[in-house]
């Protein structure tokens, strides 16, 4: 145990937010031919880390879990290997945090063994650390789809900073946004002529805005955090796509007669409406393309979830309702 120890040592500054910063070899255990009487008398007078599992290892290799309640439960001439578990909650010493925490929860299990690139048993991670990899990352999430800080602590920092420094965080996002804004209104100015003429188009506008930033956020969402738990990135893209492109013609099929009925403009009602289905696909495609662009050029792609994915899922909403609805309407 203690060269176990010390070898975990050596390495775990090098392997900050990977699962086997969070393992311990302070459990207990034994070797698979070990009898459960002899086992259980082991454990006392001993000081432990966690004690819901006995590790079973053999020749630094594990082999099997025996979860504490079947132990103290066992007849005492049993050998560990007839009642321990072998489908084991396993992960490598380089797996993320947030994948193992992921690993556990869907596993259902109350710890999770780690084990390096040959095989050897590298310890367990407690139920209650992962837990607090959970909350770090959850609150991570929330600071990095503000789109302007990157992580945990930096979030707490940003509660106490000077206004200097708040200003410094939001301005350029906020000046992002303006430039937006300002774009947004030279797009709805080139079809002044299209608007003075059917004015009931205007009214629409907000609502389709809102829809596709709102799925497109969804996509977002689910992108990154699939991403983030190592779920290939294929099997994401091709569902979100059809989900985007279903979304979009349930939301247009709902809003026709509320239109329609609301102001008895069935030609209003059905630029809308197919403006509806067409922005809400865009915004599948940009929610799916930014997180991956900025992957690929080396960035985080939570970041995509900010403003910048909303500016450009607000202009291109804007520009292809216009584009789609002032022709049919008008």
């Amino acid at each position: 145990m203690a060269a176990l120890e010390s070898e975990r040592e050596d390495s775990q500054a090098q392997l900050l937010g990977s699962a086997v910063e969070h393992a311990t070899v302070k459990v207990p255990m034994a070797e698979p031919w070990q009898r459960a009487g002899p086992a259980r008398e082991g454990l006392i007078g001993e000081q432990f880390e966690s004690v819901s599992s006995l590790a079973v290892v053999e020749r630094q290799r594990l082999v099997g879990l025996v979860p504490m309640e079947r132990l103290l439960a066992a007849e005492a001439d049993i050998p560990l290997s007839a009642i321990m578990d072998t489908d084991l909650p396993v992960v490598g010493s380089e797996t993320d945090q947030e994948r193992a925490a992921w690993e556990m929860v869907h596993r259902n299990e109350s710890n999770l063994a780690v084990v390096d690139g040959n095989g050897r048993f590298r310890g367990l991670v407690p139920a209650r650390r992962m837990l607090a990899v959970l909350l770090e990352e959850h609150d991570e999430d929330l600071a990095r789809l503000g789109g302007y800080l990157a992580g945990t602590r930096s979030a707490r920092e940003a509660a106490e900073e000077r206004i200097s420094r708040r200003l410094l965080h939001r301005l350029p996002w906020l000046i992002l946004g303006l430039a937006g804004a300002m774009a947004s209104v030279l797009i709805v100015g080139a079809f002044e002529t299209q608007l003075d003429s059917m004015v009931l188009l205007a009214f629409f506008l907000p609502a389709v805005v809102y829809m596709a930033d709102a799925v497109g956020t969804q996509t977002e969402t689910v992108l990154i955090r699939g991403l983030s738990v190592g779920i290939h990135k294929r099997k994401v893209l091709w569902r979100e796509a059809g989900t985007g492109v279903v979304i979009g013609l349930l939301i247009a099929l709902l809003f026709f007669p509320f239109a329609l009925v609301g102001w008895g403009e069935a030609d209003v009602a059905l630029a809308v409406a197919v403006a509806l289905f067409a922005s809400c696909g865009i915004a599948t495609v940009v929610a799916m393309g930014l997180p991956l662009l900025l992957m690929r050029l080396g960035r985080d792609p939570a970041f995509g979830s900010g403003p910048l994915a909303t500016i450009v899922q607000d202009l291109l909403s804007i520009a292809v309702y216009l584009g789609v609805a002032t022709p049919i309407a008008t």
